[in-house]
């Protein structure tokens, strides 16, 4: 279900997806803190579509951004914490290392 009917779109601060009907259905979201750093702050995904990889997915697609626009995080949402933890190759762009 996720691959086939949502499309994610990646924003200045934050990578979402939105349902056929135009709601919200999962986000992630990295506000500008501070000098070439990112917050990663929230990751939302809604009940229809967890279990589908799409938080994973989301954090992935965050990574690139924030890489790609050669910015830093900092990660204070718990669900991108524990990714990080087991993206060991991702943790180049953590301003916390």
């Amino acid at each position: 279900m996720w691959g086939d009917s949502v499309k994610l779109i990646s924003e200045y601060n934050r990578v979402y997806a939105n349902d056929e009907n135009g709601c919200l259905v999962a986000e992630v979201t990295f506000p500008p803190v501070g000098d070439g750093i990112v917050e990663i702050d929230h990751t939302f995904v809604d009940d229809s579509l967890r279990g589908a990889g799409a938080a994973a997915e989301l954090l992935e697609a965050a990574y690139v951004r924030i890489k790609g626009d050669g910015k830093k995080a900092r990660v204070t949402c718990s669900y991108a914490l524990k990714w990080f933890e087991r993206h060991e190759d991702k943790r180049d762009i953590l301003a916390d290392r």
